[in-house]
């Protein structure tokens, strides 16, 4: 009798990173269930991503589910009233979105327990966003911990587990991990403001984030600017 592959769940956004822990969850064995969350964001293009970046990984099956982060605001990536910085910030930038990886994680952790999955993948990173609370590893262990105190399977004796493979990688390492394993960056977009066709403005944190660590890896960057 042949044994059923395991199962898990990965949050896609259409970013680099999500694409790449997409990759690695793949190359680790897993059947991968590719999830995106249609939260308010200002634009569509990275959803739109990850359409092809799920399709181009081989997920054995991709779904869009919805939360209203826009009517929660506090963020200038759900509200456009708060202008997307274009320069380096301290602190926790405003770009941080309430709650966004919590109840990303939550959805992801209620299909999981249908599918039969008990590994979720994030692609959440301390290094390059370490301002974010939600992309710390207390916050990752704190969630696992919830995960098995909350869930029908996990009282029954099932052991969820959150996996953050990029959590300590630099954005040059990401690329050069993500390119390993054959991820088209071209398909990916990272830009907090890009337009309809998924050009990036090539101003924001992230675009010179991604920026930098395609010049540090050493890779060409594939990224389709505005004029």
């Amino acid at each position: 009798m042949t044994n059923s592959p395991k199962k898990a769940v990965i949050l896609l956004s259409g970013g680099l990173d999500s694409a790449t822990v997409l990759a690695i969850a793949r190359s680790e064995g897993y059947e991968t269930y590719a999830l995106s969350v249609s939260y308010g964001q200002r634009h569509s293009a990275e959803l739109n991503a990850a359409v092809r970046v799920a399709q181009h990984l081989g997920a054995k099956a991709h779904q869009q589910m919805q939360v209203n982060l826009d009517a929660v605001g506090g963020s200038a990536l759900t509200d456009r009233s708060i202008a997307v910085p274009e320069a380096p910030s301290s602190g926790i930038p405003v770009t941080y979105v309430p709650a966004r990886n919590t109840l990303f994680l939550a959805l992801s952790l209620g299909w999981a327990e249908v599918l039969g999955a008990r590994d979720l993948f994030i692609g959440v990173n301390a290094v390059d966003y370490s301002g974010y609370p939600d992309c710390r590893p207390e916050f990752v262990q704190a969630f696992e911990a919830l995960a098995n105190l909350a869930t029908k399977a996990g009282v029954e004796g099932a052991k969820f587990r959150i996996h953050t493979p990029l959590i300590q990688l630099s954005k040059a390492e990401i690329i050069r991990r993500g390119a390993g394993m054959g991820v088209d960056f071209a398909e990916t977009v990272s830009c907090y403001q890009a337009d309809g066709e998924g050009r990036a403005c090539g101003r924001c944190d992230s675009c010179r984030i991604r920026r930098e660590g395609f010049e540090a890896a050493g890779i060409p960057d594939p990224t389709r600017y505005q004029a």
